[in-house]
């Protein structure tokens, strides 16, 4: 039964959600150290895309997890 679940579509999509919030997470923090106390530094190009990315990815997924979800309602 739990390899059923895990396999689902929906879970599946969860995980994407949970990977993409965690990389949002990493990308921000990075961000962060910019705009510390000891004065403000401006971050690299690279670590604004990869902020930009993540960002992406996160809303991708929950497109795609509520894309399920309302379909499964009208099945």
């Amino acid at each position: 039964m739990r390899e059923e679940i895990i396999a689902s579509p929906e879970a599946i999509a969860l995980m994407r959600i949970a990977a993409a919030a965690r990389d949002v997470q990493a990308a921000s923090a990075a961000l962060e150290k910019h705009f510390g106390d000891a004065g403000g530094t401006q971050p690299s190009t690279l670590e604004l895309a990869r902020f930009a990315a993540a960002m992406q990815e996160l809303r991708d997924a929950r497109e795609e997890f509520d894309r399920l979800l309302s379909q499964g309602r009208q099945d």
